[in-house]
């Protein structure tokens, strides 16, 4: 007699719909370390308009699930100057003084020591000193790194118990 085996329909679904499962709850979990990092970053950050524009995104490639803390929308344009400052440069400069010359051409020349027009500017000319650089990104990922990857431990420990597994729901992009 031949044994009877019932139940091989649910186990095959079961196991089938798993790597869906759990490529959800990793989604969930990289989603909950990289909003660790992006809150110490916008906290760190000097910049009101930076500090909104830093989001977290999540996505999977190939077999690798990613998350980024990214600077997107309106104010990200500042972040690369808040944090890695920015050399002297010419903002304007009054018509009368630029020979035929782009601003570009001028804060070239200036680099290379070469711009000298009646000795100083006068007029609409602007001359920004440089801003000192005021990194926020990578200190938030420095200093919260342990805590980022306990945050997701947590968030994985919440979603897989034994003969379980609960899947997150599906994650919006922001």
């Amino acid at each position: 007699m031949m044994p009877t085996v019932r139940g091989r329909g649910e186990v095959d679904a079961y196991f089938a719909k798993l790597p869906i499962d759990l490529t959800k709850v990793l989604r969930g979990a990289a989603r909950a370390a990289a909003t660790v990092v992006a809150d110490e970053a916008k906290a760190r950050s000097r910049s009101t308009e930076v500090a909104e524009a830093v989001k977290v995104a999540t996505k999977q490639e190939d077999d690798r699930v990613i998350a980024k803390v990214q600077v997107k929308g309106k104010g990200a344009y500042i972040a690369p100057w808040l944090e890695y400052g920015t050399s002297p440069h010419f903002i304007s400069v009054d018509e009368s003084q630029r020979m035929g010359m782009s601003i570009g051409r001028i804060n070239q020349m200036h680099k290379a020591g070469s711009l000298v027009i009646n000795g100083q500017f006068v007029g609409a000319t602007v001359h920004h000193p440089g801003a000192t650089p005021h990194p926020f990104l990578r200190p938030a990922l420095d200093t919260k790194e342990a805590e980022a990857v306990a945050q997701a431990q947590r968030y994985i420990n919440s979603r897989i118990a034994r003969g379980r597994v609960t899947a997150a729901p599906e994650v919006d992009e922001q």
